[in-house]
């Protein structure tokens, strides 16, 4: 018997086995699918100052409710009664059916249990869409509707 020393057969592979690395990578994305969501369930977000990032022109036909320092309550720059302010909004969207949309102006000092009374009170008379309107914090850039 011979043995021979290099070349010829040997039990060596030459290609790469990637199957044990897209199993480690499955099992990766796997855990990141079930973990992130549960990250994100107890977040807390630190609301901006007021910089507008897109400019848009003021409309006088959208709805507006607006809330000064001292609680008063205000419907298209109108003062109403808070107890009215319900069926006065479903007027307002029952005759613009095509735009739901709430615009929210509060004064900054308001506790935000009063902004989340009025978001409810938006919610319950129709609104599908709440924006909260903001001034520009002085030297913050703005862009126009379309610039990116």
């Amino acid at each position: 018997m011979s043995m021979s020393v290099g070349g010829g057969e040997s039990g060596l592979q030459g290609d790469i086995n990637v199957t044990p690395m897209v199993d480690v990578m499955l099992v990766l994305l796997i855990i990141f699918m079930v973990v992130t969501p549960m990250l994100l369930q107890g977040f807390t977000a630190t609301l901006p100052q007021g910089e507008n990032l897109l400019e848009r022109p003021a409309d006088e036909a959208r709805v507006t409710l607006g809330i000064d320092v001292a609680g008063q309550w205000y419907l298209n720059r109108e003062r109403v009664n808070r107890a009215d302010v319900s069926a006065l909004l479903a007027a307002e969207f029952a005759a613009q059916p095509d735009d739901k949309v709430l615009f929210l102006k509060a004064h900054h000092d308001l506790p935000y249990e009063q902004i989340a009374v009025a978001m409810q009170v938006g919610r319950d008379a129709g609104a599908r869409v709440l924006a909260a309107v903001s001034d520009p914090t002085p030297g913050s850039v703005q862009r126009r509707e379309g610039e990116r």
